[in-house]
């Protein structure tokens, strides 16, 4: 698909756009001619960052209002081809201490959009960003989107109840809308404060401050580490393509590796940092699904999507650029 002439001269809005993937996207969009409205509410400790959206700064617009706000939205969405909705509570372990900002972000701010969008622009092009932890534990791999979901935690049952109030609003009002199962999204831009979401990149902070990278059990845990431009292109697909609507699909590497395999490929690129390992938490325990990585044949067929950075690669432009902007992150 010619992405260029799919995105140059249409109005889109971004929730969540000064997070990790919003802002990675929102740059990619202005570079193909898109006009780019993002939201952010900049939630503590969730990644909005100005900053994120420096090269492209002066190209988009930056509305800081809050997705629960249904009358903002309801401005926002006026005259919008595209729709992607990013905002979310991110943590998967928050539920656990405090259940309200999963249901409150993850299910009503994603009913207000879709309300808001029914009322004043209902053919949109509506891309929701949901998690692969919707699947829960799963003993046959790779997982495809047939599995039945099984979530542990709350983030994971509001980010699945999120993606079935999308279908509803689809199937209801003939609105465009799907839903993107992704996997461990990793690369610039992510948060780096805390360890709460963002595995990959917290490890990378790790090694960079020559600390010790802890893995919980034996390490040997398999994840699909996912580079965020590859992630960047799987939304910008879904978003262009007709064929989506009414779909969910996952987007991940189709490449297993270990926690181990990822620390010891991180501290090799950083050329700093080591590993230690411990327990399990009781909190990360709880709702670990144990192995994980989807098969992503379905966007591959469908879309025409394929992942082209590897994982040394991606850590390689990942440690690159927070080496030379730590400022802004640490």
């Amino acid at each position: 698909m010619d992405m260029k002439n799919a995105y140059n001269r249409k109005n889109v809005l971004i929730t969540g756009g000064l997070g990790f993937i919003g802002s990675n996207l929102a740059i990619e969009l202005v570079k193909l001619g898109a006009r780019v409205t993002v939201v952010d509410v900049l939630w503590p400790e969730h990644g909005g960052n100005f900053f994120n959206i420096e090269p492209v700064k002066n190209d988009l617009q930056v509305n800081v209002s809050d997705v629960r706000d249904r009358q903002g939205m309801e401005l926002l969405v006026k005259g919008k081809d595209h729709i992607f909705h990013l905002a979310g509570q991110c943590s998967h372990v928050l539920g656990q201490s405090d259940p309200y900002p999963d249901i409150e972000i993850n299910i009503k701010g994603t009913t207000s959009l879709m309300e808001a969008c029914k009322s004043f622009k209902r053919d949109a092009q509506i891309v929701y960003t949901s998690t692969r932890g919707v699947y829960g534990s799963c003993k046959t791999l790779p997982v495809n989107e047939e599995t039945r979901p099984n979530p542990k935690g709350l983030y994971e049952i509001s980010n699945l109840a999120a993606e079935h109030i999308n279908l509803f609003y689809a199937n209801t009002c003939g609105m465009h809308v799907v839903n993107l199962r992704l996997s461990n999204i990793y690369g610039e831009r992510s948060q780096m404060k805390h360890s709460k979401f963002g595995v990959v990149n917290w490890f990378v902070r790790k090694a960079l401050d020559s600390d010790k990278i802890t893995l919980y059990g034996d390490g040997e845990i398999l994840r699909d580490f996912l580079y965020v431009e590859d992630c960047v292109e799987a939304i910008l697909l879904a978003g262009a393509d007709e064929r989506s609507f009414g779909n969910v699909f996952n987007v991940g590497s189709g490449t297993p590796h270990s926690f181990k395999e990822l620390a010891a490929e991180i501290v090799e690129g950083s050329g700093s940092g080591s590993i230690e390992f411990a327990a399990f938490p009781e909190d990360r325990l709880k709702q670990e699904p144990g192995d994980f990585y989807p098969d992503i044949s379905k966007a591959r067929n469908i879309l025409g999507w394929q992942p082209k950075t590897g994982l040394k690669e991606g850590l390689r432009r990942t440690i690159e650029y927070y080496k030379q902007h730590k400022k802004y992150y640490w």
